[in-house]
């Protein structure tokens, strides 16, 4: 049960991370079963009952990039509803700040063009919906675009000779989905 932010992708996927009485973090559960030579490797904060392994004692939020949320919340196992897809709120919330300080600090888009965009993802899908075939002639459209838009910015962000840490950060990905980023833009250029 992860927290996706899509803008970011996996290099922020978010988490209830768990901490034992201790404080330690523990690796993750590992579950066999029994159909095959894999055995399930989880995170998944519910795991941490005792029965598959240790027990957690407390949640926090927990990121992809390695943050981790400073406040700790108690578990009372008593309380747990194994039933419900909802992780606590307190974890979330803190992973929601954590993603709010991500894209503080990115590159900030001009305010007209976030309102195109905006603007032009609304009028897509009342098209989709009107006029599926003239959507789907659109979206080939647009694909063009971005191709030889990324294509062109791709080669210049690498032309610019900027340090893999300036454009993580600006992009608010990992140092390999930006550099995976920049590699599906600039072919071919």
């Amino acid at each position: 049960m992860g927290w996706y932010a899509e803008e970011f992708g996996s290099s922020h996927e978010g988490r209830a991370g768990v901490l034992l009485a201790d404080g330690s973090e523990p690796g993750p559960v590992y579950l066999d079963t029994g159909s095959g030579a894999d055995i399930h490797r989880s995170t998944d904060w519910q795991l941490y009952d005792g029965r598959f392994g240790p027990l957690a004692a407390y949640l926090r939020g927990a990121c992809a990039c390695g943050w981790r949320g400073e406040r700790r919340y108690p578990v009372d196992w008593d309380e747990v509803d194994f039933d419900s897809e909802e992780d606590p709120a307190g974890p979330h919330d803190d992973w929601a700040a954590h993603m709010d300080e991500v894209e503080s600090r990115t590159v900030p888009l001009p305010v007209e063009l976030e309102e195109l965009i905006e603007r032009l993802s609304k009028g897509m899908a009342a098209l989709t919906r009107d006029s599926p075939l003239a959507a789907l002639r659109a979206v080939a459209e647009l694909e063009r675009t971005v191709e030889r838009l990324g294509r062109r910015a791709a080669f210049t962000a690498q032309a610019d000779d900027l340090s893999w840490a300036t454009i993580c950060t600006a992009l608010g990905v990992s140092e390999k989905e930006a550099r995976a980023r920049l590699a599906r833009y600039s072919r071919d250029y």
